[in-house]
């Protein structure tokens, strides 16, 4: 494994766009948590939901996917902000296998 130094200088060598990509990255993993977004088990049944609510990210993608717009969600869950929305299609995209088995078991 390269020591810290080695890994500092090739740092160094990336243009300001690929060390932003870099970071973004590092962040990503070693911050495997997402704003605005909790999953506790004594609530929704575990599922991931927007903080402040009992609306799980599943319900959000799925209405999303039958063609709800922003407006209308937002118009529908008025403890909704528009910023949660974003939080739940980052979480939903990073998180897609898992929003999909959520939606699968919840129309059953």
């Amino acid at each position: 494994m390269p020591d810290l130094e080695a890994v500092e200088a090739s740092v160094r060598r990336l243009s300001r766009g690929e060390r932003a990509t870099l970071i973004a990255h590092v962040l990503e993993d070693l911050a495997d948590a997402y704003p605005g977004i909790e999953s506790t088990p004594e609530v929704c049944g575990g599922e991931a939901r927007i903080v402040r609510t009992r609306i799980p990210v599943w319900l959000l993608a799925h209405a999303r996917e039958l063609g709800s717009s922003e407006a209308e969600l937002l118009t529908a869950y008025p403890t909704l902000r528009a910023e949660d929305l974003a939080h739940a299609w980052h979480y939903a995209r990073a998180h897609a296998d898992e929003i999909q088995r959520d939606i699968a078991a919840n129309e059953t």
